[in-house]
């Protein structure tokens, strides 16, 4: 199954120090993986993509993020390799396809782009045709004709942007980005009652405007565990020792970098926290990090037993859920605000 990784930094980043040079980079996971065994596609060499956006904003080249996409395994571009090594950036998107809906091809790699928001996902939305027709049903014109390909991720991405006050806009706060994403959830949601569909979606989604991100660690059950997601944050990323073995350093009080990843890029436990299951993060254009449960019918509070009884063989199954306690959780927060839908 799929994965991602996103960076935001105070100071650019060099592409190849999160893609290529960690020996448990976002590309080494496609075809290694140590957390997430995925034992039906135990390869994810069906495309990758990233895309960035500018350390410096250029008028003429607009404020849109640039993006790179391909259906050969990302192990083996030899242009990934040269672009990594050459392009900094201060926020970018990573991510590498297993394929389990949509057909393989360019307009079906990740991240999808409309103006400058950036999207990405990891998971699967249960029995997508029997609420396509729904969900298109919903969209303009405009954005309609926007999906090129034909993953229930990139239909997804369209109902995000259909919840947008104004998807052309120049700018856009977290706040509104928040709450677009909460309709996303809600409407797919929804639409999966009226259908009588039970299978469990999982909903891992993130989108950037180039300023604030906002991502999902989220599955329609109660009882299941969603696909994992972590978060890494502190002053400097960088190799400690050769063979491309780096970690996250601490400094002082301030976050200079903040990483969220389906999977964590070192083997340093003390690097990376879990986001529970059916929270929202967010990270801000101050570096702030934010992490807030999503309140709907499938959100169980970490102080109900049954939050430290969710099954995780669904998620497992899809080899989208790392093994139980194989890293510390996040703390929650008892003054953390929470969100409802």
């Amino acid at each position: 199954m799929c994965r991602f990784v996103i960076y935001k930094g105070t100071s650019p980043v060099q592409l190849s120090h999160l893609l290529t040079r960690p020996c448990h980079s976002i590309i080494n996971q496609a075809f290694d993986s140590r957390l997430r065994l995925d034992r039906r596609r135990p390869i994810n060499g069906d495309g990758f993509g990233v895309g960035w956006y500018d350390t410096v904003y250029d008028e003429e080249l607009g404020s849109q993020p640039c993006i790179f996409t391909s259906v050969t395994p990302a192990w083996n571009n030899a242009n990934l390799i040269r672009l990594a090594e050459k392009i900094k950036s201060p926020l970018v998107f990573g991510h590498v396809r297993a394929t389990t809906a949509g057909s393989l091809s360019l307009d079906n790699c990740h991240p999808f782009v409309f103006g400058k928001v950036m999207f990405m996902h990891n998971g699967g939305i249960a029995e997508f045709h029997l609420i396509k027709r729904k969900l298109q049903s919903g969209l303009t014109d405009e954005i309609f004709n926007t999906v090129q390909g034909n993953t229930d991720s990139e239909w997804a991405f369209a109902l995000f942007l259909s919840k947008l006050p104004n998807p052309h806009a120049k700018s856009f706060t977290s706040k509104i980005l928040q709450q677009a994403m909460l309709d996303t959830i809600a409407a797919l949601n929804s639409y999966a009652e009226e259908a009588g569909i039970t299978e469990p979606s999982l909903m891992n989604f993130c989108v950037t405007d180039g300023e604030s991100v906002v991502a999902t660690r989220y599955i329609s059950s109660r009882k299941d565990e969603a696909a994992s997601l972590w978060f890494s944050s502190g002053t400097t990323f960088s190799e400690y020792m050769t063979g491309g073995h780096y970690k996250m350093t601490k400094a002082d009080k301030r976050e200079n970098i903040i990483m969220v990843a389906s999977e964590p890029l070192t083997f340093e436990k003390a690097d990376w926290m879990e986001i529970r299951t059916n929270n929202m993060v967010v990270i801000t254009p101050k570096m702030n990090f934010l992490q807030i449960p999503i309140i709907d019918k499938f959100y169980v509070s970490p102080s109900d037993p049954a939050a430290l009884n969710r099954g995780t063989d669904f998620a497992a199954a899809k080899g989208l859920l790392s093994p139980r306690n194989s890293l510390a959780p996040v703390q929650g927060r008892e003054s953390a605000p929470q969100i409802v839908i």
